[in-house]
């Protein structure tokens, strides 16, 4: 399977009752596979992850690969924090439907050699695809080019990157690795364009604007610079507010999804930034104007 393309990560949305809204995991896998969505992502930052029980975890991969249905790829995000129980949920998402997984490295950081030891002997226990999550700027752990590269000569099927780094870090990661790995890459899709002239392989979005990240995509592999450019400028704004910290992005990114979505917004499970009026607003100004996805 060759991987790239645009997976969006899901968002969670709890009800006021704290439950997770299965509602509005449908509504997100539908409304991206009718804009041409390569895959469907879960359990990643996006989904807040370290806020769900390993039941709750379980459940989303359950729901995911139910709705989708065989209709895309699924992406799972596997988070614990030691090499038993991630290879346990690892082989628990592959049996339930999961094309590909994604690993977050343990936290507190381990060394570089420690890294390669835990992803390896995880990889080594599932037969599919694996992607290492590579995002120092948010977990404060990861990998360099050189260690990731040793990783898949370890472990082959560790074979993707999963980056939430600037599209000039990106670029620096993809000339190192050569080739050798596929290089995916997140942060909402900021600097979106230049994330494709530098070189990815496709991106993890959230699906506030899974329309137009869908198309910017197409109009980039199609050589139409000017019109990819065009589609990124409608949501720049969006980008700039949404994308001030994971935090932020979780609150508003989600809240701006819910009503571009046609759904109830999400009820907000601690601990969560709490919204003001000024940004409650901004969301429905920056919703609206993009208006509503697809029903």
């Amino acid at each position: 399977m060759e991987i790239g393309g645009t997976y969006p990560m899901l968002y969670a949305f709890f009800d006021e009752g704290g439950r997770l809204r299965r509602d509005a995991f449908a509504r997100q896998i539908e409304v991206s596979i009718a804009c041409g969505a390569a895959g469907i992502a879960a359990l990643g930052l996006g989904t807040e992850v370290a806020k769900l029980g390993r039941s709750e975890r379980r459940q989303v991969v359950e729901w995911v690969a139910e709705i989708v249905g065989g209709r895309l790829p699924v992406a799972i995000t596997v988070a614990d924090g030691n090499i038993p129980d991630m290879i346990e949920s690892a082989r628990f998402a592959v049996g339930a439907g999961a094309s590909w997984l994604i690993l977050q490295p343990p936290r507190p950081p381990a060394s570089p050699a420690d890294l390669i030891e835990f992803f390896a002997a995880v990889a080594a226990a599932v037969d599919c695809p694996v992607a290492i999550q590579n995002a120092p700027e948010f977990l404060g752990i990861g990998l360099s080019a050189g260690e990731l590269i040793e990783l898949n000569r370890r472990q082959p099927n560790v074979s993707v990157v999963k980056a939430e780094s600037s599209a000039v870090q990106v670029g620096r990661v993809i000339e190192a690795i050569a080739g050798r790995m596929r290089v995916l890459n997140g942060r909402g899709g900021l600097e979106l364009t230049d994330n494709y002239r530098a070189g990815v392989d496709g991106m993890i979005p959230g699906t506030e604007t899974i329309d137009l990240q869908v198309r910017i995509e197409r109009a980039m592999r199609a050589g139409d610079e000017a019109e990819a450019e065009a589609l990124y400028r409608r949501i720049l704004p969006l980008l700039s507010f949404a994308m001030q910290g994971l935090g932020n992005f979780l609150l508003y990114g989600k809240l701006v999804a819910a009503h571009r979505l046609g759904i109830a917004p999400s009820a907000n499970r601690i601990p969560a930034d709490v919204a003001t009026a000024a940004g409650l607003a901004w969301a429905r100004r920056l919703a609206d104007d993009l208006g509503p996805l697809p029903a």
